[in-house]
């Protein structure tokens, strides 16, 4: 058989797989749940705006403009 990566055969690969899964495989649950909320996340910014106005309520002033804002502080 050839190789996949250099130097470990497919049957070494599935091995070192199970070695892994068996030492670290209490801690996927919440790898996999933290990925989830992630693609989540991930998916609800890419449904907004591309601009930004639709979730400021129509206003299209920017940071800067509230940053200039008189404070009424002298």
């Amino acid at each position: 058989m050839v190789p996949l990566f250099g130097f470990l055969h497919p049957l070494e690969l599935i091995a070192v797989g199970g070695v892994v899964l068996l030492l670290f495989g209490h801690r996927l649950p919440s790898l996999m749940r933290s990925v989830g909320r992630s693609v989540v996340e991930f998916k609800q910014g890419i449904k907004e705006d591309p601009e930004g106005g639709s979730d400021r309520g129509g206003s299209s002033a920017s940071l800067d403009d509230h940053a200039k804002a008189p404070t009424g502080k002298s």
